[in-house]
């Protein structure tokens, strides 16, 4: 089995934990205070939907750390799921998100034809063109660290900072908009962007599945991973080749045939090369069973 940094691994997660944490206290109090001195209600809301950020990042916190925890008598097989529950988790908010940016966009929309509306200040606008600056700025700081790690949760996160972004813009053009007079671009904006925050939580979903119900690596990856076994010129036959997906790492199991007049220690020599090649040459893959079975010219005719 490969050995993983867990340590490391804990310290890059609470790293960039703190720096979300930090960021998002400090981007509530900042656009609660331009709400209210720019008279915008829509600039509030936003405030209090930043500090509500603080929540998904505990949830990545703990997903993540009890992930990278050792195998126990409980689970046999390690804790790398509970970042997949964290991801499901983290994408059910996110459809929360939209669900409310997108009765908000309608409401707004409605509001205006009634002509309904109060018109807010450069202040307010000056104050979401920042929140976008910062939330895609979290978005490619944790994004970095999510690939680093290749961690699912993290993704997440990461779209999450990026579901603010796109909040923000959406409240940036309805300021904009409410202050040259045209109010209704705030509730087409958000109705947009919460339609494209839906396609995100799903694309988010349907990946988390796959590694919660044991689906096979990629169609690429498994033929890379045969085309390694197969490149080995003491493996005569690959008689199965399975992977399975658990969390964000593949397990692989391999059936190779050897020349059945070896001793089992030179064909215990062959699996164990073929096992460190691929733990080498694949990241992903975790843990890997290579079982050897007897191959003779006379049962390949």
């Amino acid at each position: 089995m490969k050995v993983i940094d867990k340590q490391n691994t804990i310290k890059t997660i609470n790293k960039v934990a703190i720096v979300t944490i930090v960021v998002n206290l400090l981007l509530a109090l900042g656009k609660f205070l331009a709400g209210f001195l720019g008279n915008s209600t829509a600039m509030i809301s936003d405030a209090v939907h930043s500090s509500s950020d603080v929540a998904s990042t505990i949830i990545v916190l703990i997903g993540a750390r009890i992930a990278v925890k050792n195998e126990d008598k409980d689970h046999n097989y390690g804790h790398d799921r509970f970042e997949s529950i964290a991801s499901i988790i983290l994408a059910m908010m996110l459809f929360a998100t939209a669900l409310m940016l997108g009765y908000a966009g309608v409401k707004s929309i409605i509001d205006a034809t009634k002509g309904e509306f109060v018109k807010p200040s450069y202040f307010a606008l000056i104050a979401a063109i920042v929140s976008i600056a910062v939330k895609e700025g979290m978005y490619w700081y944790t994004i970095y660290y999510a690939k680093r790690l290749d961690s699912q949760a993290l993704k997440a996160d990461a779209w999450h900072h990026r579901s603010d972004a796109f909040s923000s813009i959406a409240g940036g053009v309805g300021i904009l908009g409410a202050i040259l007079g045209v109010y209704v671009l705030e509730g087409i904006a958000t109705v947009l962007i919460a339609l494209l925050i839906v396609k995100v939580s799903y694309d988010i979903v349907k990946v988390v599945l796959r590694q919660l119900t044991d689906h096979a690596a990629s169609d690429e990856l498994y033929s890379q991973i045969y085309k390694t076994i197969n490149d080995d010129e003491d493996v005569k036959n690959i008689d199965l080749l399975k992977t399975r997906m658990s969390g964000s790492i593949i397990y692989v199991e391999a059936e190779i045939a050897v020349d059945a007049t070896l001793n089992i220690v030179d064909a215990h020599a062959i699996a164990q090369r073929v096992h460190d090649n691929i733990e080498a040459t694949f990241k992903e893959v975790r843990h890997i069973v290579i079982h050897v079975n007897p191959y003779s010219e006379k049962e390949s005719d």
